[in-house]
């Protein structure tokens, strides 16, 4: 058994590049999760960093579109966005808030700037629902910048909790997931680090947006460097060791309960079967969401 096996300290087994590319009626962003190279991390299905300060990259927004199966979790770190969907709920998601949206049996929605220039950027993550619970009603969790708690550890880190709990006995507001989710946005100073466990039965992964970060191995020859636009996923283990390698830098940490179900999507819907995607699509031209 090697050291970092024996530090039950999770090591990198693979790094990706995001893939730049358009969505909605021709949103500008980089997918990360969702793509060719990493099609989908149990539970999670698609992640989207979108980032621009210029008009013409967001400004047509998402139109009404459908969901069905899964859960869309939005986190906005600049500008603001307005949802609105067919169910009467409407608000609009600002810098540093959350939207936790479970679109469970059938929604339709749209996600639309409430700005017309300035800096648009966030992060857009679906998570799987279990089969049992793909056919509950819509429903959602949000949450403003004020309401999302900051640890403030020793040493230069600093981490918001958005969901899950941390060593040091902070919870994020949103509760009640089926993943268990762990949603971390990190900050740490050159040398600062990390530390934090990370259940077992979860699959893990850090992306770095700011700076450059050292996933630790338990030994210097299993220590990974992840720079700003990657994502790092994680291998086994119970926790994590992650140090700040540039002046500023800042990561999300996201892990959560494998469902180890088959998968079948295709656009907006995630279900366990390629008969229940169809239905999806017939259910939705029927109007039956």
């Amino acid at each position: 058994m090697s050291q970092a096996q024996d530090s039950g300290l999770r090591t990198v087994v693979r790094t990706f590049e995001g893939v730049r590319t358009s969505d909605g009626a021709g949103v500008a962003l980089t997918r990360v999760i969702g793509s060719q190279a990493l099609d989908m991390l149990d539970p999670f299905l698609l992640l989207d960093e979108f980032r621009s300060d210029r008009p013409d990259d967001y400004i047509a927004g998402f139109p009404d579109h459908p969901h069905r199966g899964f859960e869309t979790v939005t986190y906005l770190l600049a500008g603001k966005m307005r949802h609105q969907d067919n169910q009467g709920h409407a608000g609009v998601i600002e810098a540093g808030g959350v939207q936790w949206m479970t679109a469970g049996r059938g929604i339709v929605h749209s996600e639309m700037p409430e700005q017309e220039d300035g800096l648009l950027w966030g992060f857009q993550l679906w998570v799987n629902l279990p089969a049992r619970q793909k056919w509950v009603a819509p429903g959602y969790q949000e949450f403003p910048s004020a309401a999302i708690p900051t640890e403030d550890r020793d040493a230069g880190v600093a981490i918001r909790v958005i969901a899950g709990s941390t060593s040091g006995g902070v919870s994020g507001p949103v509760i009640g997931v089926a993943t268990e989710p762990l949603y971390l946005d990190v900050s740490v100073d050159a040398g600062a680090t990390l530390r934090e466990p990370v259940a077992p039965s979860h699959n893990a992964f850090v992306y770095a947006f700011e700076g450059r970060v050292v996933v630790r191995g338990g030994r210097s020859a299993a220590d990974a460097t992840v720079a700003a636009g990657a994502l790092a996923v994680l291998g086994p283990g119970a926790r994590v060791e992650i140090v700040g390698d540039g002046p500023h830098n800042r990561f999300l940490l996201i892990a959560g309960k494998q469902l180890r179900e088959p998968v079948a999507r295709a656009g907006p819907f995630v279900m366990n079967t390629r008969q229940e995607v169809m239905d999806a699509f017939q259910d939705y031209r029927e109007g039956r969401f």
